[in-house]
């Protein structure tokens, strides 16, 4: 099991999530399948190109309710460990005060700039897994666990198909 903590560049983030994440506290939802249907194009498009031969099976995105638990699961082209800490653990803010200028009459569109769609899912959870194996052969599946604090765990998991569960508690 690995635990490290998420890196961020504090002197942008905050302007960003002040302002734009805690206007609309639905657009977790929208930005979640929103990930999930990229994950799912790319895996069309490298099938298409002959760099994914598996089968690509349903590609349903599925969003379930449980009794303390929103999960959307789809079956793209999943994660490895070292691209979920390039793409969740570390957040880089290059130029948020120029995106906020440019986008300060429409606030939904500034979120997917930095990459914090994903992070909108802390706005209605106190806990955010993500369950996720690559369509890269022989990839290990991974858990990443986060409580909203910078702290996270990641740790090898059993998980037969490749794609993504992300769990909100």
């Amino acid at each position: 099991m690995q635990k490290g903590n998420i890196g961020v560049t504090t002197e942008n983030i905050f302007p960003i999530i002040k302002k734009f994440l805690y206007s609309d506290h639905e657009i977790f939802l929208r930005e979640l399948v929103s990930n999930a249907v990229d994950a799912t194009q790319k895996l069309n498009t490298l099938a298409s190109i002959s760099e994914f031969k598996g089968e690509l099976g349903d590609l349903t995105i599925h969003v379930s309710l449980g009794k303390d638990t929103i999960t959307i699961s789809d079956r793209g082209i999943g994660l490895t460990a070292e691209e979920i800490d390039k793409y969740i653990n570390q957040i880089a803010f290059s130029g948020a005060n120029d995106f906020l200028e440019k986008y300060k009459n429409d606030a939904n569109a500034i979120i997917g700039h930095f990459g914090l769609g994903f992070y909108s899912a802390f706005m209605v959870a106190n806990k955010v897994e993500i369950v996720t194996k690559s369509y890269k052969e022989g990839s290990q599946a991974v858990k990443w666990t986060c409580d909203g604090s910078p702290e996270f765990t990641l740790e090898d998991v059993d998980k037969a198909d490749r794609g993504t569960d992300i769990i909100l508690y």
